[in-house]
Formats: C-alpha cells, sequence, structure tokens
C-alpha cells in the first residue's frame, strides 16, 4: 500500500454526514460552558493549556480555494451526547469524521494514556481527515449505533488540505515521506469550568472548524492517509514546538513512571487531548484479490542524506561534548533494569577521542601550570560544565559522584547571584564539554616519548614485481619533511626475505651500513644504538637508504619470508622507546617462528562449526608479540600485499591488540594501485598523533561499561591501553545498569584521554557529556541514534563471527532488530489501529536498511564463494576501527547519475549538487543511457550505460572507450567534460581524506567486471542469495507479527 505520504493521495472512502447535523450560522458569544448541541459545529482549537510555549494562532479565517460552503459553518458534525460513553477505539459509531482535539503544546513527554476513560465522559474516537475534492468514492457501511440518523453525502470539503500554511515561528510537520509525530500522548481529562475567553473567540480563528487539528497560519496540513481495513488513526497534523521527536524543553525533564503525567503538578485543562500517532509506519498488505506484497519501493526510507546526526543530543544538554567525539546509542537512560531488557539494542556509546575539528572549532587548551589539574579526590572526574559550585565558591560538587571537593586557592573565584562563577568567561574546562589539558610531571612514569617511526619491509621476489618497494621508498621519502614531531622525531629500517637486514644510519656516515643475520633461531641485534636514528641528524643517510632502496634488490627472485624473526628484531630495537611500526608484507610467513600455512582454501569448514577458526589466528606467536609491543607502547600498522592467500586473519592480530590498522591491497600492482598506497601511506605518517596513551570512560553512580569493542588491549576491567592513537580511529563499549532503579536524572559520562602529543607534552583529553534518564521505553526509542547502534551491531557482528558461522551472526543482527520493532509495536498495538502496518521511530528509519547491509557487508556476507577470506578479515578489522560516518557511508554507498551534469555547459558553483542526487542503491537506478558514480569511501567505480553516446565515451577515456575497461585508466584530458568528471572525483575523495578511493571503470553487462565492482554491492537488490530491501522488510514485518 505504500508508506503513510503527507504527499501523495491515495484513494480512500469517502465520509458521509448526518443529515441532521446542527449548522450554527451565530458564534459563540459567552464564556460559559458549552454543553452537546452548541459545541457541535465548532472545536475550538487555540486554548492555551498551561505549558504551552507557542503563541494562539491569528484569529483569522483562511480563504477557501475550492468548494462552497452553505452557511458560515460547515456542515455535517453531529453533536456529543452527554452522559453516554462511546466506544474509544474502533468504528465510527456516527457521524463523518472520527475526531479528537489536538493535545496542548507542552514542554515535556507525556506518557501514553490509559486505555480506560472516565466514567460518564465520551471518548472521542480519532479523527478521520476528509478525501481531496477530486477523490468522491461512497463511504464502506459500517452498522451505525444511533438507527434515528440516517447518513448522507456530505457537502464540500474543508479547504486546501494539501496546501502549505506556515509561519516563521510554527512548528513544521517534517518534510518526510514518513511521518512522525513530535507530540506524546496524556491523559484525557474533560473540560473544566467555564471557557476561557480565547475559547470563545476561537470559532473565528479555527480555521477549519470539527478539525482541531489544523490551525490557520500555524499548521502544514498533510495529505489523508489510506488505511487497509477500518480507520486507523491519521498522522498529527501539527507537530510539538520542538524539533526532535518527543523532545524536551531547554530543561532536563524529570522522568516518571509510565502512565503518570510528567511535567507539572496536575495535567492542563480546557482542551480534551486525545491520540496522536508517535511513530512513523509503512503500509503491507497486499490488496484484497491481488498478489502485490503491496509495498511500493519507492517510499521505503533511505539515508539519501547520509548521516543525519540526532539533535536531542545537543539541544537538551549545550555544553555537552560534540558528537563527533562522543555518540550514545540512545540520549535517554532507562532508569530500571525493566527497561534495559525491553530495549533489546545495544545500549551503549561510540567514541572517537581524536575526531578532526573543523576550523575555528579547535580543542581549547586548558594549563592549570601551579594549580594542577583540578579533579574529584574520590572518583578522579575532572573538572567539566556540569560540576557546581558552593559555599561562596570555597567548595565544588561532582557531577559523577557527588562529592564536595575544596576549591584550591588558586583556582578560586566569587560566585555571582545565579550561583555562577564570575569568570566563567576565561575558563573553557567550565563552558565546554571537550578540552585538553596539559598535564604535571606526576602523569608521567618517563619522559615523554619522541615520536618513532619504524619501517619493517618485505623484500621477497613479489614485492619487487609488483612495485610495491618503489612506491613505499618514495612516499616515505616524500614524506620526511612532514612527519609530526621534528627535530625529535626518530626513525629506523629492517628488510627481510629469507634473512634479516638491519641497517646503520649513523648521522655520521654517508651511506648506509647494511648487516644480515641468517641465524633465524637465535636472533641478535648487531649495533644496537644506531639503528634507530634522530631524523633531522640523519637525513642525509636516510634520503640515500630511500633512493638506493628499490635497485638494492631489484634482482632478488627470494620466495621466502622470515617475518616472525624479523617481527622479534623489530621488537628489540623499538622496545627502549615504543613507536609506530609499519609492516610490509607481500609473501605468506614461511620460516622461522611464526611460519603460516595455507589454509584459507578449506571449503569444507564452511558451514561447520570449524568454519570460524579460519578467521582466527592460527598461531598463538602473533597475539603474544602483540602484547608485549603494547605493553612496550608500540602500534603497528600492517600493509599487505598479495596475489595470494597471506593469513591477514593472523597479520592483523598484531593490529588489532595494539590500536593500530589493516591496509589490504589485494593482487597489488604498483600501475594500477600507487595512488592509492601512496595517499594512505602519506596520511598515515603525517596525520596528528597521540602517543603512548591510555582511555577511560567513566560514568555516573548507577551506570557501568561492561565490554569495549574495537583494535586496543584492555589493561584492566576498564583501562584501554592505547600505543598511538589518531583521528581516524573510533572505540565502542556497552554499559549496563548496577542497580534495579536508577534514582538520578541526568547520567554523565566522561572520556579522558592520557596521551603524549607529537610536541613532546603530555596531555589529557577530556569529553563530556549528559544524558537524561527515562522511565518510558517509547523515549529511549524516540531519541535513538542509528549511526551509534550500526557501529555497535557491527562490531558486536564482527566479533561474533570470529567464534560462530557467519550465518549465526548475520541471523543476530536480524533478531536484535526484530525484537525491538517488536517491542516497539507493543507500545502503540493497544491504544492504535496498527493493522497490517509495519510501525518504528523516525530515529531508526534506516535501522533495517542499515542492518541488511551490515548482513552484506564483505565481512558478514555469504559463505566461501562470496569473498575471499583475506579480504573478508581485512574488512573486519578495518570497521572495527571506523568511525561512525565512515561506517555508515561504507554500508549505505552514494550512487550519482553524473551525465546530465558532464553534458551541461553550465558553470554554477551549486549545479553538482543540484544535478547529482544520491539514488537508491539498486539496479533498477542505472540507465544504460548514462554514466553513474558509485562511492563508498573506499572505493570509486565509475558506470558507463550500454548506450551511452559514444562522443561522451570518447572525451572521458580517449579512442580506449570500445576496449576492455580492466585495461584502461581514467586521466584528466584536454576536455571540458573530462575536467568535470576528474573535479567530481576529486570532490568526493576530499570529502574524507582517511583512505583513498581507487577509480575503476566498469561498462554495463562487461562480466565478471561489472558483477564485481558494482552489482553485488547494490544493497537493495536480491545478491548471491540474500534478500533485497522489499524482502528483508517483509521478512522482518512477518517476524514482528509472529
Amino acid at each position: 500500500m505504500g508508506t503513510e505520504n503527507p504527499n501523495h493521495a491515495n484513494n480512500y472512502p469517502r465520509p458521509s454526514a448526518p443529515p441532521f447535523a446542527r449548522q450554527s450560522n451565530t458564534l459563540f458569544s459567552s464564556s460559559r460552558s458549552v454543553v452537546a448541541s452548541q459545541a457541535a459545529p465548532f472545536r475550538p482549537t487555540s486554548v492555551p493549556a498551561p505549558l504551552s510555549s507557542v503563541p494562539a494562532p491569528p484569529s483569522t479565517a483562511p480563504s477557501l480555494p475550492f468548494g462552497t460552503v452553505v452557511g458560515s459553518a460547515v456542515p455535517g458534525f453531529r453533536p456529543m451526547q452527554t452522559g453516554r460513553p462511546t466506544a474509544p477505539y474502533g468504528p465510527p459509531t456516527t457521524g463523518p469524521f472520527q475526531r479528537f482535539p489536538t493535545a496542548p503544546y507542552l514542554s515535556t513527554p507525556q506518557a501514553p494514556p490509559p486505555h480506560t476513560s472516565p466514567v460518564g465522559q465520551p471518548v472521542l474516537p480519532p479523527t478521520m481527515r476528509p478525501p481531496p475534492p477530486s477523490q468522491v468514492s461512497p463511504m464502506p457501511t459500517f452498522q451505525n449505533r444511533q438507527p434515528h440518523i440516517q447518513p448522507m453525502p456530505m457537502g464540500s470539503p474543508p479547504p486546501s488540505m494539501n496546501g502549505v500554511l506556515s509561519s516563521n515561528n510554527a512548528p513544521q510537520l517534517v518534510n518526510s515521506q514518513y511521518f512522525s509525530s513530535s507530540s506524546n500522548m496524556q491523559r484525557p481529562q474533560p473540560p473544566m469550568g467555564p471557557s476561557h475567553p480565547d475559547a470563545v473567540r476561537a470559532s473565528s480563528s479555527s480555521a477549519w472548524p470539527g478539525y482541531p487539528g489544523i490551525q490557520s497560519s500555524t499548521a502544514t496540513p498533510a495529505a489523508p492517509v489510506s488505511h487497509q481495513g477500518g480507520y486507523a488513526p491519521p498522522p498529527p497534523t501539527t507537530s510539538a514546538p520542538f524539533s526532535s521527536q518527543g523532545g524536551y524543553g531547554p530543561a532536563p525533564p524529570v522522568a516518571s513512571p509510565l502512565g503518570m503525567y510528567v511535567g507539572g503538578s496536575t495535567p492542563p485543562t480546557g482542551v480534551m487531548p486525545g491520540l496522536v500517532e508517535d511513530f512513523s509506519s509503512l503500509s503491507i498488505g497486499s490488496v484484497p484479490g491481488s498478489f502485490d506484497a503491496g509495498l511500493d519501493t519507492k517510499v521505503l526510507p533511505r539515508p539519501l542524506d547520509g548521516d543525519v546526526e540526532p539533535s536531542s543530543f545537543t539541544q537538551m544538554y549545550p555544553m555537552n561534548c560534540n558528537s563527533r567525539y562522543l555518540r550514545l546509542t540512545t540520549s535517554a537512560i532507562p532508569n530500571s533494569q525493566s527497561l534495559v531488557s525491553r530495549w533489546h539494542l545495544p545500549l551503549g556509546a561510540v567514541v572517537c577521542p581524536l575526531a578532526e575539528a573543523p576550523e575555528g572549532e579547535e580543542v581549547p587548551i586548558v594549563n592549570f601550570a601551579t594549580t594542577g589539574i583540578v579533579r574529584c579526590r574520590r572518583c578522579r572526574t575532572y573538572v567539566n560544565p556540569y560540576v557546581t559550585f558552593t559555599d561562596s565558591g570555597r567548595k565544588w560538587r561532582c557531577n559523577i559522584c557527588a562529592l564536595l571537593n575544596d576549591v584550591q586557592n588558586d583556582y578560586f573565584a566569587h560566585l555571582d547571584a545565579s550561583g555562577k562563577r564570575v569568570d566563567l568567561d576565561q575558563r573553557p574546562e567550565l563552558t565546554n564539554g571537550c578540552v585538553e589539558f596539559v598535564a604535571p610531571a606526576e602523569y608521567m612514569v618517563r619522559p615523554p616519548m619522541p615520536p618513532l617511526y619504524f619501517f619493517l619491509i618485505d623484500v621477497s621476489i613479489y614485492s619487487i614485481q609488483s612495485g610495491m618497494l618503489e612506491v613505499i621508498a618514495q612516499t616515505i621519502k616524500s614524506c620526511l619533511d612532514r612527519l609530526p614531531g621534528n627535530p625529535r622525531t626518530q626513525i629506523g629500517f629492517i628488510t627481510f626475505d629469507s634473512t634479516i637486514h638491519f641497517y646503520n644510519m649513523k648521522s655520521s656516515l654517508t651511506q648506509p651500513q647494511m648487516m644480515v643475520v641468517s641465524d633465524l633461531d637465535d636472533i641478535f641485534i648487531p649495533l644496537p644504538d644506531d639503528l634507530l636514528v634522530n631524523l633531522s641528524e640523519s637525513r642525509t643517510v636516510v634520503d640515500a637508504f630511500l633512493d638506493s632502496l628499490p635497485s638494492m634488490f631489484q634482482d632478488n627472485v627470494n620466495v621466502e619470508s622470515a617475518f616472525g624473526p624479523a617481527l622479534k628484531a623489530a621488537f628489540m630495537v623499538m622496545s627502549q622507546l615504543g613507536g609506530k611500526l609499519l609492516i610490509f608484507q607481500s609473501t605468506l610467513p614461511s620460516l622461522g617462528v611464526g611460519r603460516l600455512r595455507l589454509r584459507g582454501d578449506d571449503i569444507r569448514a564452511y558451514g561447520t562449526d570449524k568454519e570460524h577458526a579460519l578467521r582466527i589466528p592460527e598461531d598463538p606467536f602473533y597475539k603474544q608479540m602483540a602484547a608485549d609491543f603494547t605493553k612496550y607502547q608500540v602500534a603497528v600498522n600492517v600493509y599487505a600485499f598479495s596475489d595470494k592467500y597471506t593469513d591477514i586473519a593472523s597479520l592483523g592480530t598484531l593490529a588489532k591488540y595494539t590500536g593500530g590498522q589493516v591496509y589490504y591491497y589485494p593482487s597489488f600492482h604498483s600501475a594500477i594501485h600507487k595512488d592509492k598506497l601512496r595517499h594512505e601511506l602519506a596520511r598515515d605518517l603525517t596525520r596528528e598523533t597521540a602517543w603512548e596513551a591510555v582511555m577511560r570512560i567513566r560514568c555516573g553512580k548507577g551506570v557501568r561499561f561492561t565490554s569495549y569493542h574495537g583494535n586496543f588491549m584492555l589493561r584492566s576491567t576498564d583501562l584501554l591501553a592505547l600505543p598511538a592513537v589518531d583521528c581516524d580511529k573510533a572505540y565502542a563499549m556497552q554499559f549496563a545498569l548496577e542497580e534495579t532503579l536508577l534514582t538520578t536524572q541526568i547520567v554523565y559520562f566522561q572520556v579522558a584521554l592520557l596521551h603524549t602529543s607529537s610536541s613532546g607534552e603530555r596531555r589529557i583529553r577530556v569529553h563530556t557529556a549528559a544524558a537524561s534518564v527515562v522511565a518510558d521505553l517509547g523515549e529511549m526509542y524516540r531519541q535513538a541514534d542509528t549511526g551509534a547502534v550500526v557501529s555497535l551491531l557491527g562490531r558486536l557482528a564482527i566479533e561474533k563471527s570470529l567464534s560462530y558461522k557467519l550465518e549465526e551472526a548475520r541471523n543476530a543482527i536480524q533478531l536484535r532488530i526484530v525484537k525491538a520493532l517488536k517491542e516497539y509495536r507493543n507500545l502503540y498495538a493497544v491504544q492504535h489501529r496498527v493493522g497490517t502496518r509495519m510501525i518504528y521511530p523516525e530515529s531508526l528509519k534506516y535501522l533495517p536498511l542499515y542492518g541488511l547491509a551490515l548482513c552484506k557487508s564483505t565481512a558478514l556476507r555469504g559463505g566461501y564463494a562470496d569473498s575471499q577470506l583475506d579480504e573478508r578479515c581485512a574488512a573486519g578489522f578495518t570497521m572495527m576501527a571506523l568511525p561512525v560516518k565512515k561506517m555508515l557511508k561504507l554500508l549505505y554507498p552514494s550512487l550519482l547519475r553524473v551525465d546530465e551534469y558532464l553534458v551541461k555547459s553550465s558553470t554554477q558553483a551549486d549545479e553538482f549538487e543540484k544535478l547529482c542526487k544520491r539514488l537508491p542503491l539498486a539496479a533498477e537506478s542505472l540507465d544504460s543511457r548514462g554514466i553513474f558514480v558509485y562511492d563508498d569511501g573506499f572505493r570509486l567505480v565509475v558506470w558507463f550505460g550500454q548506450m551511452l553516446s559514444p562522443d561522451i565515451s570518447r572525451n572521458l577515456v580517449g579512442e580506449d572507450f570500445a576496449t576492455d575497461f580492466s585495461r584502461v585508466s581514467l586521466v584528466e584530458r584536454e576536455n571540458e567534460m573530462s575536467r568535470k568528471l576528474m573535479a567530481i572525483l576529486m570532490k568526493l575523495r576530499g570529502a574524507d581524506a582517511s583512505y583513498y578511493p581507487l577509480c575503476h571503470l566498469v561498462r554495463q553487462g562487461e562480466q565478471p567486471r561489472e558483477g564485481f565492482f558494482l552489482l553485488s554491492n547494490l544493497v537493495e537488490d536480491q545478491v548471491g542469495g540474500m534478500n533485497g530491501y522489499v524482502d528483508w522488510i517483509l521478512q522482518i514485518h512477518r517476524q514482528v507479527q509472529q
């Protein structure tokens, strides 16, 4: 049936009106209570609720664009009978419209209403909006409960239900195909006492009498909705005055038990609040008599705008650190264990402590100098914007453990009348959720280490033939001037094949001295003092070495790899200082300790309980080496190049436990992959890095972190050891409640990263954030952050795949999504007619699609034939460290059509954004007459349709346009079209510098190339036995309904 879409008219039965509805030509003229038939024609809509923060609408009725209305009132509203309760929910009892008033604007979220009504009080059934004028169909017959009133055709419908009436200060409906309400439900109350005078005037200010949800010039009306079978409540027509779903007002709310009124001593009176749908939905269910699934693919939710961060996190607490540093899976913390058990999604956070800040938003650096860093003496929390000062500024209360601490004399400042320090504007640590403290000597176990880069390079035959050695030698040399920490930076090299080669780079030499060790069983270090040198002092020797490195081994035909012994040698050299070890490996380790065997081709293991063993290290040597490296502050980055199996599962362990990362270049060839390797190695060498770091995340009383996920070594229960950290690494963690019931109303989180900067200062990067405690499960779902949920789900699934079959890891993702949506559905199934609709919170509307994308990701998809083992393991290591935005881009890449933009001669700056809109990731988005660019942040694919004009192809790829595209590379040519395409690719690459997406050209129908690079990555299509998006939604919906 499609989704409830405010901009799209469906076919629906047209209601009829009772013949004897009273039509009054007079406005209300007294302020006494209005009863029974007097209330029929008009519903006052602008009675101010006590907590309302929205001005009453102007008292002008809009002009009616179509239809005629006889008399001054819209006919067809039956007087409500007093003293006789009608069925609260169900088909309309009488009259054309089910109606109930709009809930008044409230500044705090409301609990759902109870299912019963006060005795004798009429409960008004939900509103049904009239159809557009163009669609008139007879109303289906329902048994009428008051037989003396006969239905008859209704007069003109209310004016312009589809028009957009808005004002600058009025809340607007979310402009989305999936409606959702911002207001919550509250307990209906009967009108109390005489009407407010404004209610008397409401007859003229209500634009459409009887439609309480629509107010002139303050609402954006939406089109009616059709539902299969009966009436379901429609979407609300006005949204509450908050931009976030069910959002809070400026002050943190007081959580209340479910069903209790929140936000004042008594509920507001004077308006009878009704039931609004506080969720989004998709209508699923075939039209009777047809075989159609009834789901229109066009209306499925898709993240075509990329990652949209929830605004509630910063709006509620403006002093929170930016969400680029810390994202919670929900900004509403559950107040009880029972609520946690009904959440079903991961409850946790994703932290990217050194995320790159845009220009002008640099993290303030605070140096306390003589005072020493101000911390709580009990829980060691750092001073932050949420601590409070008391006793005339002589004491401060810790926001995490509530202890009163003394303020040191050097830090003392008087308080103003509002209790704030008078020097607040000079104290960034008290106004900013993210600061960096300069740490004094007591935070150092040893003097701060210099930045240190050590290179361990495989020089066996494949490294020479593929051109890898030449590219890395050139790249390292080009980056020497940009290495951080100059003039303190240290550097060193070891190369290996079947033997190990050390290089003396003492500054007094003109050429480096090479020393070869061939005894692999008893490794020793020749000249231990001269293998690591100061770069600025030995620069000429280092340059000479890098210039001669490719030619030194150009005739090498050695196919062996003594990687394990070389690794031990590198450890012996680096263990004095620590630093970053960069490994360039192109052959499966075959000699000495740590040698590995070919085990990746064992097809029989797939689908059995032994399958996961292929994805974990075979030899414990690698995990033990990783533990030793971490202990001595060495981070390992692995660059793997091979056209054969190299056991990334084992090699990647080195990066996993030392805070490093894995770069994988399958079938590396310098002619094709040179730019990618050059860019990524340069980024690794020159990005700002924090050395010898430890990270801890503290949280308020009653909450504790239970598990951590990412690339690090856990040193104690909550201390992450990170020998090197940079802006491209993120870490996920889950927390749990320690107590059955939380008594606090706010939970605070504080991430602290103690590290050495490249300049040699010991520093502490501190991120602080607050989140409200709630008693309402609906509020938890409304404030969920899809990006953080998906990041945690992905990490958990990849970890599960290391102990279980891939299928079980995929099923675990689906199961959690199903359980969450089922729980959410149960919240609304009683009050609302949800029928066959699939309902979900607006905040998680993309969760099913991202869940499908996770199951189809390289790390988790299919089985033996769907991706090579090394590629699968490398993808898993990469995804474990990705920040949220990068992860979502990888899961749901962008697909752009660019041929219209290339052909157009216009040079407007915003032309690209106008013409190249993101498309759904499905084959039906492709057009054989066009050019499309696919971008997942790691790979760019330019797809040429078969029917594309040969002139365009010739302009872009020259005379090679008819040949096999695997042998064609895209370079800038002397024509405008080619320049524009290269500018697009440069723009896409510039959006995120952490990786360099290599560009592949693909022609429609050119197999297997097209299938490998593009078709297998179209998430919404059915590929390799995995469901497409529509089938996935239907499957989830069926399981939710069971």
